[in-house]
């Protein structure tokens, strides 16, 4: 039995939610399956090329919808979960009670966790620790900036190593530990042990970087490090940077595309006019309402600074208004 899992790449949440299914199937499903893990990435083209469900079983965790028929579970809360409205359909025409959608979830692997224990009965509470920070970390319940940029805990670390994902399906590979082990233990893993100080070197020069590139107006922060190898940058930084600033817009840039990343600051009330993944899915984007981005082709760096500003305008615009 082989079953294919479809995760939410260089993301905690993804990684954690990958691990609770995988724990959750071979504890309530099949115990005897063979797990193959996916890392998916939002970008401007079909995220689903063909013949990616491959196993006996299909799953995926914190991505968007497929309506391909391979498809046999997914869990995700994003607001922009469909690629397109006859996605929507598919999914709520879907009768086989293993298809799980709820945008009011902070992260996928709170989510997924509760589903499993509620309808099938999964004991989740060996697992604690990482659900417990996976919704810290994907849901920005940090007590402060400092704690979201200090990274002082093992779960912060080892966030910074899967966002950063230096080295090869180092993603996939950690998966498997993540089922098992404490995350103190997996910090010490020689698979992440050897990129850590490296990262968190980067991540110290990283908050120089951000300083000498911020525009700060109206309550709005505005970056572009597209030019430099920083699209794992942590999105606290700017709040961290500037305490009274309520919005981020950041361009950054990869080999597989170029990304416009907004946030809203966890510390701060934000108009509810504002919903973010709304105002991202006009640019073919999507998200949450108070974080999302837009990722363009790697060749569209000037539309992408192009949106970003727009972006940026309108969130300034809100923030007078109000």
């Amino acid at each position: 039995m082989k079953v294919r899992v479809c995760f939410h790449d260089k993301c905690f949440d993804g990684a954690c939610s990958a691990a609770v299914f995988t724990r959750f199937y071979r504890e309530r499903i099949h115990p005897d399956a063979a797990f193959a893990y996916t890392g998916m990435t939002h970008k401007a083209s079909q995220p689903f090329e063909d013949g990616i469900f491959d196993g006996d079983e299909n799953a995926i965790v914190d991505f968007k919808y497929s309506s391909s028929p391979q498809l046999t579970w997914w869990f995700d809360h994003h607001q922009s979960a469909f690629l397109k409205a006859e996605d929507a359909e598919h999914f709520r025409r879907d009768h086989s009670g293993r298809k799980f959608y709820d945008p009011s979830y902070k992260s996928c692997t709170k989510f997924l966790a509760t589903i499993a224990s509620q309808k099938f009965g999964f004991d989740a509470r060996p697992l604690d620790e990482l659900i417990h920070w996976g919704d810290i970390i994907d849901g920005a319940q940090f007590a402060s900036p400092e704690a979201a940029v200090g990274l002082g805990e093992p779960a912060t670390k080892l966030a910074l190593v899967i966002e950063a994902a230096p080295e090869p399906n180092l993603v996939p590979m950690l998966i498997p530990y993540l089922t098992e082990l404490s995350l103190a233990e997996i910090i010490d893993l020689p698979l992440i042990k050897r990129h850590l100080n490296p990262l968190l070197e980067r991540h110290r020069h990283s908050i120089d970087e951000l300083r000498e590139r911020t525009d700060f107006r109206d309550g709005v922060v505005y970056f572009d490090v597209s030019d430099l190898d920083l699209e794992g940058y942590n999105k606290f930084i700017p709040y961290y940077l500037y305490p009274n600033a309520l919005y981020s817009v950041g361009v950054s840039a990869s080999p597989t595309r170029a990304k416009v990343s907004v946030g809203t600051s966890p510390w701060k009330e934000a108009s509810a006019e504002v919903n973010l993944a709304t105002l991202c899915e006009k640019y073919g984007g999507g998200g949450h309402a108070r974080v999302a981005a837009i990722s363009l082709g790697p060749g569209d760096l000037v539309r992408a600074r192009q949106v970003a500003k727009e972006i940026a305008g309108t969130l300034r615009q809100s923030v007078v208004l109000h």
